[in-house]
Protein backbone atom coordinates (compact mmCIF):
# COMPACT_ATOMS: atom_id res chain seq x y z
CA UNK A 1 0.00 0.00 0.00
CA UNK A 2 1.27 3.44 -0.91
CA UNK A 3 -0.37 5.02 2.15
CA UNK A 4 1.95 3.18 4.51
CA UNK A 5 5.03 3.89 2.45
CA UNK A 6 7.38 5.83 4.74
CA UNK A 7 7.47 8.99 2.63
CA UNK A 8 3.72 9.04 1.98
CA UNK A 9 2.94 8.40 5.62
CA UNK A 10 5.30 11.14 6.84
CA UNK A 11 3.85 13.60 4.30
CA UNK A 12 0.34 12.79 5.55
CA UNK A 13 1.36 13.25 9.20
CA UNK A 14 3.09 16.56 8.38
CA UNK A 15 0.04 17.80 6.51
CA UNK A 16 -2.16 16.83 9.45
CA UNK A 17 0.13 18.63 11.94
CA UNK A 18 0.14 21.79 9.81
CA UNK A 19 -3.65 21.70 9.41
CA UNK A 20 -4.13 21.40 13.18
CA UNK A 21 -1.68 24.26 13.79
CA UNK A 22 -3.58 26.42 11.28
CA UNK A 23 -6.95 25.63 12.88
CA UNK A 24 -5.57 26.41 16.34
CA UNK A 25 -4.08 29.66 15.06
CA UNK A 26 -7.38 30.79 13.56
CA UNK A 27 -9.32 29.87 16.71
CA UNK A 28 -6.79 31.59 18.96
CA UNK A 29 -6.85 34.69 16.75
CA UNK A 30 -10.64 34.84 17.15
CA UNK A 31 -10.36 34.43 20.90
CA UNK A 32 -7.72 37.17 21.05
CA UNK A 33 -9.92 39.59 19.09
CA UNK A 34 -12.90 38.94 21.39
CA UNK A 35 -10.76 39.14 24.55
CA UNK A 36 -9.20 42.42 23.42
CA UNK A 37 -12.63 43.89 22.66
CA UNK A 38 -13.87 42.77 26.07
CA UNK A 39 -10.83 44.35 27.72
CA UNK A 40 -11.43 47.62 25.90
CA UNK A 41 -15.11 47.61 26.92
CA UNK A 42 -14.20 46.78 30.52
CA UNK A 43 -11.57 49.50 30.59
CA UNK A 44 -13.90 52.04 28.98
CA UNK A 45 -16.70 51.39 31.45
CA UNK A 46 -14.31 51.51 34.41
CA UNK A 47 -12.77 54.77 33.21
CA UNK A 48 -16.22 56.35 33.12
CA UNK A 49 -17.05 55.09 36.62
CA UNK A 50 -15.44 57.40 39.15
CA UNK A 51 -15.96 54.88 41.98
CA UNK A 52 -13.40 52.40 40.60
CA UNK A 53 -10.32 52.16 42.80
CA UNK A 54 -7.38 52.08 40.38
CA UNK A 55 -4.84 51.56 43.14
CA UNK A 56 -6.27 48.29 44.41
CA UNK A 57 -8.34 45.45 43.01
CA UNK A 58 -9.31 47.43 39.89
CA UNK A 59 -5.71 47.69 38.77
CA UNK A 60 -5.01 44.04 39.59
CA UNK A 61 -8.03 42.93 37.51
CA UNK A 62 -6.84 45.08 34.60
CA UNK A 63 -3.28 43.70 34.81
CA UNK A 64 -4.68 40.17 34.97
CA UNK A 65 -6.66 40.66 31.78
CA UNK A 66 -3.76 42.32 29.96
CA UNK A 67 -1.36 39.53 30.97
CA UNK A 68 -3.81 36.82 29.89
CA UNK A 69 -4.04 38.42 26.45
CA UNK A 70 -0.24 38.69 26.33
CA UNK A 71 0.09 34.99 27.17
CA UNK A 72 -2.39 34.11 24.43
CA UNK A 73 -0.38 36.23 21.97
CA UNK A 74 2.77 34.34 22.96
CA UNK A 75 0.99 31.02 22.37
CA UNK A 76 -0.03 32.30 18.93
CA UNK A 77 3.62 33.20 18.29
CA UNK A 78 4.57 29.65 19.29
CA UNK A 79 2.09 28.26 16.76
CA UNK A 80 3.22 30.52 13.93
CA UNK A 81 6.89 29.80 14.69
CA UNK A 82 6.08 26.09 14.54
CA UNK A 83 4.36 26.52 11.17
CA UNK A 84 7.28 28.58 9.82
CA UNK A 85 10.12 26.32 10.88
CA UNK A 86 8.32 23.06 11.72
CA UNK A 87 10.14 22.96 15.07
CA UNK A 88 8.90 23.77 18.56
CA UNK A 89 11.05 26.65 19.75
CA UNK A 90 11.80 25.98 23.39
CA UNK A 91 12.81 29.61 24.04
CA UNK A 92 9.34 30.84 23.11
CA UNK A 93 7.70 28.15 25.20
CA UNK A 94 9.81 29.07 28.23
CA UNK A 95 9.08 32.78 27.82
CA UNK A 96 5.36 31.99 27.65
CA UNK A 97 5.60 29.84 30.77
CA UNK A 98 7.57 32.54 32.60
CA UNK A 99 4.93 35.11 31.68
CA UNK A 100 2.19 32.80 32.95
CA UNK A 101 3.93 32.24 36.28
CA UNK A 102 4.75 35.94 36.58
CA UNK A 103 1.06 36.68 36.03
CA UNK A 104 0.22 34.39 38.94
CA UNK A 105 2.68 36.22 41.17
CA UNK A 106 1.59 39.70 40.04
CA UNK A 107 -2.17 39.17 40.41
CA UNK A 108 -2.05 36.92 43.46
CA UNK A 109 -5.11 37.51 45.63
CA UNK A 110 -4.46 39.00 49.09
CA UNK A 111 -5.40 35.81 50.99
CA UNK A 112 -2.88 33.61 49.20
CA UNK A 113 0.15 35.25 50.82
CA UNK A 114 -0.75 33.43 54.05
CA UNK A 115 -0.03 30.01 52.51
CA UNK A 116 3.76 29.54 52.40
CA UNK A 117 3.51 26.37 50.29
CA UNK A 118 1.95 28.32 47.40
CA UNK A 119 4.64 30.98 47.58
CA UNK A 120 7.42 28.39 47.73
CA UNK A 121 5.92 26.53 44.77
CA UNK A 122 5.62 29.67 42.67
CA UNK A 123 9.15 30.74 43.64
CA UNK A 124 10.51 27.32 42.67
CA UNK A 125 8.62 27.46 39.34
CA UNK A 126 10.00 30.93 38.57
CA UNK A 127 13.57 29.94 39.43
CA UNK A 128 13.34 26.66 37.49
CA UNK A 129 11.99 28.28 34.34
CA UNK A 130 14.38 31.21 34.58
CA UNK A 131 17.26 28.74 34.92
CA UNK A 132 16.01 26.70 31.98
CA UNK A 133 15.64 29.86 29.88
CA UNK A 134 19.16 30.96 30.82
CA UNK A 135 20.57 27.55 29.85
CA UNK A 136 18.79 27.61 26.50
CA UNK A 137 19.99 31.17 25.82
CA UNK A 138 23.57 30.21 26.74
CA UNK A 139 23.47 27.23 24.39
CA UNK A 140 22.30 29.50 21.55
CA UNK A 141 24.91 32.16 22.28
CA UNK A 142 27.82 29.70 22.42
CA UNK A 143 26.73 27.73 19.36
CA UNK A 144 28.72 28.66 16.30
CA UNK A 145 26.64 29.61 13.27
CA UNK A 146 26.16 26.78 10.84
CA UNK A 147 27.90 26.98 7.50
CA UNK A 148 25.62 27.31 4.52
CA UNK A 149 28.09 26.56 1.72
CA UNK A 150 29.03 23.10 0.59
CA UNK A 151 31.91 21.48 2.46
CA UNK A 152 35.18 21.37 0.57
CA UNK A 153 38.44 19.67 1.26
CA UNK A 154 41.02 21.53 3.28
CA UNK A 155 44.71 21.67 2.75
CA UNK A 156 47.06 20.88 5.57
CA UNK A 157 49.85 23.50 5.53
CA UNK A 158 52.34 20.89 6.74
CA UNK A 159 51.71 18.64 3.73
CA UNK A 160 52.24 21.36 1.10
Amino acid sequence: MRLFDDRSFLRAITAFERAIAKVLSVVLTGVLVVATLQLLLFLGSDLLDLNVNWTGEGLIRLLDQVLVILIALEVLQNLTAYMREHVVQIELVLVTALTAVARKVIVMPPGVQKNPADLIGLGFAVLSMAGAYWLVRQSHIKRLPTRREQATGFQDPDLS
